[in-house]
């Protein structure tokens, strides 16, 4: 197991391919879920330093909060709302340049500007989603979308 991340600058893409080899590392011989979750938030939050990073749990109707990197945030957000529940509802990744502009977008924090949504997959059905809040506009983009549906791959 790694104790030890490696910071990498770079490229988007470049510092994606250093950090997805050390978070399998920490993935690698651990079977507990939410040691795994909180590990993988941790990497994401100390290589990129976005705002707010996390995920939530499916549980019935609702999606709620789970180990996460960042302020105090929202506990449960119904299917359908926000841009969690949206991406759940719709079974893909979400990216939102501008959260103000979202419909119905739950606002837990003003400081929270841009977002991307990653629903996690295991047997066709979704269990959960990675959460990614930036303070600034326009952060996510295709390449943040290729690579964090392959480190939630990792962890289904």
């Amino acid at each position: 197991m790694a104790e030890d991340l490696q910071i990498i600058k770079g490229t988007k893409s470049e510092q994606y391919e250093a950090l997805i080899p050390q978070i399998k590392g920490l993935l690698s011989g651990e079977p507990n879920l939410i040691a795994n979750l909180a590990n993988t938030a941790a990497a994401l939050k100390e290589q990129f330093g976005w705002f707010w990073i996390g995920f939530y749990l499916v549980e019935k109707d609702e999606l709620v909060l789970g180990p996460f990197q960042g302020p105090v945030a929202c506990t449960r957000i119904r299917k359908g709302r926000g841009v969690c529940g949206s991406s759940w509802e719709q079974a893909k990744t979400l990216i939102v340049p501008d959260v103000e502009k979202f419909p119905g977008h739950i606002a837990c924090s003003s400081l929270s500007k841009s977002e991307i949504v990653v629903p996690l997959f295991k047997d066709g059905n979704i269990w959960g989603v990675l959460d990614v809040d930036s303070s600034d506009y326009n952060q996510f983009d295709e390449t943040d979308q290729l690579y964090l549906e392959q480190i939630v791959a990792l962890l289904s």
